[in-house]
């Protein structure tokens, strides 16, 4: 609008002037025009060549931009393999301190554990006159045969014991413990009368002093409610089949079968020997008797688990 409103004053400029001024006027008009045309022009090529110089420098940048990623990118690849490398690092280290701490669980519990309580003893292995469980806990009047004293049994098996007598009970089987731990003073009082009323043949059901499992705390004679003292004929019950069942689920084994080499048959006699020999043992249709020594040993970390 503005050059077509210079254009129309331009005309009507001219309609008012002289031939001579009309020519001196149109050169004036086109020298001007043709400046006019230059000037823009001239800012034209000086805009282009601003343009490309910017497209230069973005196209550098660009090429900076690149190699700066490329760069961030290798930077990263090689941070990542490091991260890799120091997480593996760090999983084998925990591996490493969890093993370690496993194997100073075990010998801890090692330490803890009396190697004593898994040995044999009837007839093979010697307890002197001075060993005494660490911990004897009294057995709840309640599942002791009537007319007995107090019978006391190692601390660690009562609850091992009385879960089995409870369980029993639920089952309408009522069992109760006629003897428990002896002293080896009490087993060689023991023994002395039996051999006063039955001779040599006393060695056939009763162990020499040091050699019953009756001096761990971890072994029971049992009975039922209506056997009483009668606790020798406990094979034709109820109460030894279910024992026959269930005992070793609470980590008791019959130590001494019809098959024995030591005594006579004791259907009476139950040892603790932990819930996973006494589960190996059952499966295997294998007594305590039976097994390797070295064998049994291998339970002991667990005994009380």
């Amino acid at each position: 609008p503005t050059l077509i409103f210079q254009t129309y004053g331009t005309i009507i400029f001219m309609k008012n002037l002289t031939k001579n001024q009309l020519t001196l006027a149109v050169g004036i008009t086109a020298l001007l025009a043709l400046g006019g045309v230059a000037y823009g022009s001239y800012n034209f090529l000086e805009q282009i060549k601003v343009l490309k110089a910017d497209r230069t420098n973005l196209q550098a940048e660009l090429s900076t931009t690149k190699d700066t990623l490329l760069e961030s990118q290798q930077e990263n690849e090689i941070l990542r393999d490091r991260l890799e490398s120091e997480v593996a690092r760090n999983d084998n280290l925990e591996e490493r301190v969890e093993d370690a701490e496993r194997a100073l669980g075990i010998i801890v519990k090692r330490q803890s554990i009396d190697e004593e309580l898994l040995q044999k003893y009837s007839k093979v292995y010697f307890l002197n006159e001075h060993y005494q469980p660490g911990d004897l806990d009294q057995i709840p009047q309640k599942w002791v045969a009537e007319g007995k004293a107090d019978e006391y049994i190692h601390g660690q098996v009562e609850e091992f014991l009385i879960d089995m007598l409870e369980d029993a009970e639920d089952d309408k089987i009522d069992l109760r413990v006629i003897s428990a731990f002896r002293s080896f003073d009490e087993q060689a009082q023991l023994k002395g009368q039996y051999t006063v009323q039955y001779g040599s043949g006393a060695n056939t059901f009763s162990a020499d002093q040091g050699y019953s499992e009756h001096q761990l705390g971890t072994t029971v004679d049992l009975t039922t409610k209506q056997l009483g003292n009668s606790y020798t004929s406990i094979a034709q019950t109820e109460a030894f089949k279910w024992l026959q069942d269930n005992a070793y689920k609470y980590g008791f084994v019959l130590s001494y079968n019809e098959r024995n080499q030591y005594y006579i048959y004791e259907p009476w006699h139950w040892r603790f020997v932990g819930r996973d020999l006494a589960r190996d043992l059952d499966r295997r249709g294998k007594s305590f008797y039976d097994m390797d020594q070295r064998e049994i040993d291998e339970y002991l970390v667990d005994l009380f688990d």
